[in-house]
């Protein structure tokens, strides 16, 4: 674990940030590598990503205050100004959104946008994880005893359970799943990234997106440290689950307009 790379004098620089900027830049590098092969504008990507990103850390950050909303009442400043806890959905809804207004401003269709962030969301989101796992910054999961589990004594979140806040006991190790996650994220960019020059309808990747991102996110919750919310499962899971849902209807509607059967067949 590396939370702080190095200090310059009375500057610090957190594993954490380095991470989360380099996962920008690679998103900023497909979105402007698909931006180029659809004939637009190479350079809006840097005003996306850095858009996006602004706004993904705001929503991240306000999901995580209202799932946290106890805690946050007890001691609002510290509570904002500790530099851990964030919801990748919050995230993930807040970011798109801005993300959709650039596009829309630059006369892009919404769905041929899609398409283009649906990679860089999948690449951007699996170098955050490496950040997340250098900081320890709560994103770990449940105590086991597999090989591959670790310890986080140094996490900038305190190495505590998450959910009772108490301290971990001398030795004990937990499922890294932040690793989990980016192995998953770059198994959901190498297909997309494979995939997306077929001539499937504008759309199409992304819903992809949807259907595998929320898949692997419910898998790595058996693993995680979550509350259970209802039926056994927990907050992030039942998201999941619709985000699989929405994509997997609007894939099949896709499927179902007329010309999509002949179109899948000559990309084979």
């Amino acid at each position: 674990m590396y939370p702080v790379l190095f200090k310059i004098g009375p500057l610090t620089i957190y594993s954490l940030g380095v991470l989360w900027a380099l996962g920008a830049l690679a998103a900023a590098s497909i979105v402007r590598l698909e931006l180029k092969r659809y004939r637009y504008d190479p350079e809006l990507a840097g005003t996306v990503v850095a858009a996006a990103a602004i706004a993904g850390l705001s929503g991240a950050r306000l999901l995580f205050v209202l799932e946290e909303w106890n805690d946050f009442i007890r001691a609002p400043f510290e509570f904002i100004f500790s530099g851990a806890g964030f919801s990748w959905y919050g995230g993930l809804l807040a970011g798109a959104a801005v993300a959709a207004w650039v596009f829309k401003r630059h006369k892009i269709r919404l769905a041929r946008a899609a398409d283009i962030a649906a990679p860089a969301l999948a690449l951007g989101y699996g170098i955050g994880r490496i950040g997340c796992f250098l900081a320890g910054d709560a994103t770990w999961g449940k105590v086991s005893d597999v090989p591959w589990a670790m310890a986080f004594p140094n996490a900038v979140a305190g190495w505590a359970d998450p959910l009772t806040g108490a301290l971990y006991p001398p030795g004990i190790r937990v499922h890294p799943t932040q690793l989990y996650e980016l192995i998953q994220s770059l198994f959901v960019f190498a297909i997309l990234w494979t995939l997306r020059k077929r001539n499937y309808r504008p759309g199409t990747i992304f819903y992809l997106y949807l259907v595998f991102a929320g898949s692997m996110r419910f898998i790595v919750e058996f693993w995680r440290v979550n509350p259970i919310v209802g039926l056994n499962m927990t907050e992030y899971q039942w998201i999941s689950l619709a985000l699989v849902i929405l994509g997997t209807g609007l894939l099949c509607y896709r499927w179902n307009k007329p010309g999509w059967i002949n179109q899948a067949l000559k990309n084979q």
